[in-house]
């Protein structure tokens, strides 16, 4: 068997996130389904993908990493260009390369890149765009950027993860924390949009923790949580105390994942 490393970019608007889901009867699109059936109609079988991360429904990504295991003689074929004819328009292979046996798409991840992109206006957003943001009103920048450094670092972030998803640790390491006007994900907008992009850069995240931060830093941006009350909710690790909500799915991208090694090309 030979290991493929696919990159891969979707609009995850119509697709219940990136896991197969168990008991649904296939009535629930899926990433992680839709790449195992173009790979079955190429090969006439299914192959199990295994992706970096688990992105929630409606989560979108620029460039999500998996792999799955082919048979050797499937090297000859063009990957890229055979998946993307087999798959849906929403749904894109980025690149394809063979990576060694000992690879894995989530353990070897060094680096993850999330985005969330905000439309800070009470007019609703415009129809090309109200698929990748949080609608949410003006918004106080100044305070929310002053709540980076306090979240920047290794610390435990239990109280921003969500049920669902057993760790064996809640302590993660988030390198940067930046905030970007006139962006929405990696898209750079006219000067007028009242739009922004929050990234956070991270060795892992947990359940949902990307969306709970940016909620609780949008309700200090609303006045609604004083930021001196941002390092006891940090340290309580009681996702039930935080006041604020997740931030809808929409809003939030996976930007990248990095390794050490990026492999040879596989077409």
């Amino acid at each position: 068997m030979a290991r493929l490393k696919l990159t891969l970019a979707y609009e995850g608007t119509r697709y219940s996130g990136w896991q197969l889901q168990s008991g649904a009867g296939g009535r629930c699109p899926t990433i992680q389904g839709e790449v195992e059936k173009a790979i079955a109609l190429l090969l006439g079988r299914r192959y199990p993908v295994s992706g970096a991360g688990r992105t929630d429904a409606g989560v979108h990504a620029e460039a999500q990493v998996c792999h799955v295991d082919l048979p050797d003689n499937s090297t000859r074929i063009q990957w890229r260009k055979a998946l993307n004819a087999k798959l849906p328009d929403d749904i894109r292979i980025l690149e394809a390369a063979w990576a060694p046996p000992e690879f894995h798409a989530r353990n070897d991840a060094r680096l993850k890149r999330y985005a969330y992109s905000l439309w800070m206006d009470k007019e609703r957003p415009l129809p090309r765009v109200r698929s990748f943001v949080w609608n949410v009103p003006a918004l106080d920048v100044d305070s929310m950027r002053a709540a980076f450094p306090m979240l920047a670092g290794s610390r435990d972030f239990a109280a921003f993860q969500n049920r669902g998803t057993p760790v064996r640790q809640t302590v993660r390491t988030l390198t940067t924390i930046s905030w970007q006007p006139g962006m929405v994900a990696a898209m750079r907008c006219p000067e007028d949009w009242p739009v922004a992009t929050v990234t956070f850069e991270g060795d892992g995240f947990l359940k949902q923790m990307a969306r709970n931060l940016v909620g609780m830093l949008v309700w200090i941006g609303l006045g609604k949580l004083p930021l001196e009350s941002l390092p006891a909710l940090v340290s309580s690790g009681d996702r039930r105390i935080l006041p604020s909500p997740s931030a809808p799915a929409r809003g939030l991208t996976l930007m990248g994942v990095d390794y050490a090694d990026a492999g040879p090309p596989a077409g």
